[in-house]
Formats: C-alpha cells, sequence, structure tokens
C-alpha cells in the first residue's frame, strides 16, 4: 500500500499528559453549547418526557460502544492524529491522506464556527461588540492560540482549567434549578399540538431524537489525538475516554432533569434554548447574563480543545509524508507549532468569508465519514492483521464495531437525503482530492523517496 517512511522535523512531540488531561480534553470538546439547546428539540420530537432519559441514556452506550471500538486502534497504534492514524494503516496513503484532510477540515470550520459563537455570546454580555464580532472572534482565536503555542504545558493546563470551570457552572445551573419547585408535568401525555412527535410515527421520532442526541455527543474521541504524548497510553487512554463519556454523560442527564423540573413540557419542546429560559426562571433578571457567561465559558474550552486537536493530524501527516515536511516541525513546548498556525490562519479566513452554512454542512458529512473509517479500519484490521498486538479489545466483538457502523453509515444516508446540495457538494470535495493526491502528494513522495538527501 505504499506506507511512507515516518520522519520527524526538528522538534518532537512531549510525553507528558495523563489521565487528567485527558479527562478534561474529552469533557471540554463534548460537552458544548448543544446541551444548552438540543433538550428542547429532543422533547418536541416526543412531546411527552417519559423517553427523554431513555434516549439520552442510549445514546450514552451508543458512545461508549464507539469509545471500545476506538481504543483497540488507539492502543495498537499509538501514534499522534487520530482517525488520520488507523484509515492510512488500513486503507494505504490516498485513504491515509483523504480521512486527514477531512477530519482536519471539520476541527478548523469547527474552531472558526465556535469562535463566532463566542463573539455573540461575548456581545449579548457587552452589547458595544455587537458591530465587532469578527474581531472579537479573531481576537478569541489569537489568544487560545498564543496559549497553545507557548506549549503542550500551557495548552493542556488550559484545558484543564476551562473544563473543569464548564462543568462546575453546569452543575450549578442544575442545583439552581433543582432549589424550585417542580412543575406538573404529564409524562404519558403527547403534546396534541406537537407537530413532530408521535404524530409522524414513533420511528420517525426516534431518528430525529436520536440524531440529535448523537451530535450532541460528539467530541468523545478527543483523546487519541493526544496517544503519542501520553506518559502511559495503554492504561491513561481507556480511563480517559470511557471516563469523558461517563462524565458528559451525567452532565447531559444532570441538565436534562433540570430542565424537565422547572419548565413544563409544552414550553420546553418549544424553546430553541431551554437552558436560558430555566437560568431566567431561576435568577430573575440576571439569568441571561448568567446562561451568557456559561455559553462563553463552554466554547472557550471546546474551541481550545479543535486548536490541540487540529494541528495534531496535520503534524502526523506531515512527519509521514502525505504533507510538506515542513509541518510536522514542533517547538520547544510540544507544540506542532506550523501546523497550529496554518489551522489558526485556516480558521481566520472562514470567520471573515462568514459562510458557515456550507461549511458546516460539508463538515457534519466529513465528520461521519471520518468515523466510518475508523470502525470499518477495526474489522479490516481484525481480519488482515490478527498478529498485532492489542493492548485493549473491544468489547462484544463484532457487534459492537458493526453496530456503531450502522449508525454512522444510517445518519449518513439521513444527512444525504435530508441535504442533498451539500452532499454532492461533498461528494465532488472528494472526488477531487484522488487528483490532488496523485498529481502532488504522491509525485513529492516519489521526489523524496529518489532525492539523494532523503532518509
Amino acid at each position: 500500500m505504499g506506507i511512507a517512511t515516518s520522519t520527524r522535523n526538528r522538534g518532537h512531540l512531549l510525553r507528558i499528559v495523563g489521565v487528567g488531561f485527558g479527562l478534561a480534553v474529552s469533557v471540554g470538546a463534548t460537552v458544548g453549547s448543544g446541551i444548552l439547546r438540543t433538550p428542547g428539540e429532543v422533547v418536541g420530537h416526543w412531546g411527552s418526557s417519559l423517553p427523554i432519559y431513555a434516549l439520552w441514556l442510549l445514546g450514552a452506550v451508543y458512545t461508549l460502544l464507539s469509545s471500545s471500538s476506538l481504543l483497540e486502534l488507539g492502543t495498537m497504534f499509538p501514534d499522534a492524529g487520530g482517525w488520520y492514524v488507523y484509515s492510512r494503516h488500513t486503507f494505504g496513503d490516498y485513504g491515509g491522506f483523504l480521512i486527514g484532510c477531512c477530519d482536519w477540515m471539520v476541527q478548523a470550520v469547527a474552531t472558526s464556527y465556535l469562535a463566532v459563537a463566542l463573539a455573540e455570546f461575548a456581545s449579548g454580555l457587552q452589547p458595544a461588540l455587537g458591530g465587532r464580532l469578527k474581531l472579537v472572534a479573531l481576537t478569541s482565536l489569537g489568544v487560545l492560540g498564543l496559549l497553545n503555542w507557548l506549549g503542550l504545558r500551557a495548552g493542556s493546563r488550559t484545558q484543564e482549567l476551562t473544563s473543569l470551570v464548564k462543568a462546575l457552572a453546569l452543575v450549578a445551573l442544575v442545583l439552581a434549578c433543582f432549589r424550585f419547585p417542580a412543575v406538573a408535568q404529564s409524562p404519558h401525555s403527547p403534546l396534541s399540538s406537537n407537530p413532530v412527535g408521535p404524530t409522524e410515527g414513533i420511528l420517525i421520532a426516534f431518528v430525529l431524537s436520536m440524531q440529535a442526541v448523537i451530535i450532541t455527543y460528539d467530541g468523545w474521541y478527543a483523546p487519541i489525538y493526544f496517544i503519542e504524548e501520553d506518559r502511559n497510553p495503554d492504561s491513561n487512554l481507556p480511563r480517559s475516554m470511557i471516563g469523558g463519556v461517563v462524565l458528559s454523560a451525567a452532565i447531559f442527564l444532570l441538565v436534562n432533569a433540570a430542565l424537565l423540573h422547572i419548565i413544563p413540557v409544552r414550553q420546553l419542546a418549544g424553546s430553541q434554548v431551554p437552558a436560558a429560559d430555566a437560568a431566567l426562571l431561576v435568577f430573575g433578571s440576571y439569568g441571561k447574563q448568567i446562561i451568557l457567561i456559561i455559553s462563553v465559558i463552554t466554547v472557550v474550552s471546546t474551541i481550545n480543545a479543535a486548536l490541540l486537536m487540529g494541528p495534531r493530524i496535520l503534524f502526523a501527516m506531515g512527519r509521514d509524508g502525505l504533507a510538506p515536511r515542513w509541518i510536522a516541525s514542533v517547538n520547544a513546548g510540544g507544540t506542532p507549532s506550523v501546523s497550529l498556525l496554518l489551522t489558526i490562519l485556516t480558521s481566520s479566513i472562514l470567520i471573515l468569508s462568514g459562510s458557515f452554512e456550507t461549511l458546516i454542512a460539508i463538515a457534519s458529512f466529513f465528520l461521519l465519514a471520518v468515523q466510518i473509517s475508523g470502525f470499518g479500519a477495526l474489522l479490516i484490521l481484525r481480519r488482515r492483521r490478527p498478529d498485532l498486538a492489542r493492548p485493549y479489545k473491544v468489547w462484544f466483538y463484532p457487534w459492537t464495531p458493526l453496530a456503531t457502523l450502522f449508525v454512522s453509515g444510517l445518519l449518513l444516508v439521513l444527512f444525504a437525503i435530508g441535504d442533498p446540495k451539500h452532499s454532492l457538494v461533498t461528494l465532488a470535495l472528494v472526488v477531487l482530492s484522488y487528483p490532488v493526491y496523485v498529481f502532488v502528494v504522491k509525485r513529492r513522495m516519489r521526489a523524496s523517496a529518489t532525492s539523494p538527501a532523503s532518509e
């Protein structure tokens, strides 16, 4: 398959992180602003409170099974780069190139979108910033980028602090909600005016609500990007990833319970930001400011996680020769500095472009394709390379990777049916990636292999 020989440029990654950072980056990447919005959407599909806890628990089970599948791959190939690494080992250089590019673009789009969201929340706290959203977004990106430029220690400490503060803020909101008397709910009676819910069938309600739940859980895989920097990856990665999913699921369930405790189902089903409604009920006139502060903290943590993950994808591709070698440069602090700069530059251009609807739609397709490649790689490698050391083995093989592969594939099909325009654009980009690989990447790899200066 033409797997290129790995080389290092100048610096090297530092093996200094452990379980604490793994939990922080998992919670930081998973618990985003989505949980402040999606509970209302999920309730709206059913019009009653009874199925809600079951749906969020089912989302947690699916995410745990996905984590188990990925853990086998991560401990089998303990290299930086995440999903890219597994695709390259399974599908060859082009497969790795395609998945690496897709995954990196997902992180760049997420970073830019979240930076704009941060600016919008900040302008809600300080209206004078309202006319300078792009400037605020770029400034926040620059500040967090600088912290990560200083080194992995600074970036990881920032992640640990922001994730802890985010979790505590959400728990504080939950506790404040439970101080109030519970509203009378009717868990068995659907809303007669609910336009979706069971009136369109249980199956449709289940698919749409689970789609929202699974998207909210997205980010659970964050620890795999740093396995090469973990002091004891065989032991720490399972604890970080599974522990992160459990903590995130606990936060999601607590937030839903608090919202159902204080907001009537009918109102919750029609709310775009139910956490804001809860804050208004609990804190009165200060509710808006408090939920905006929680939103800012939440988004800062998620942006920092994306800035940690994205550069490590480019670093791994550069080290393996699937991107220019200078991209694999690492500074004294253990940061892939050139990759970080390219990620920040790309995200800044996306912020200035402002065309987020198209970018997010394409990134959603890319994200599902990336995950499908990973679950498929696990099944293929079990048959093709049974000799490989597997410090961690997936639960209930082969049913676990088959189930996660099926759900990811189903979501991809649903996305394509619901958004044929952007699915065609995504397909065109995938098709165009091959000539880029052949005429640019592969040609450079051949030239490097025949060069007298090559190793």
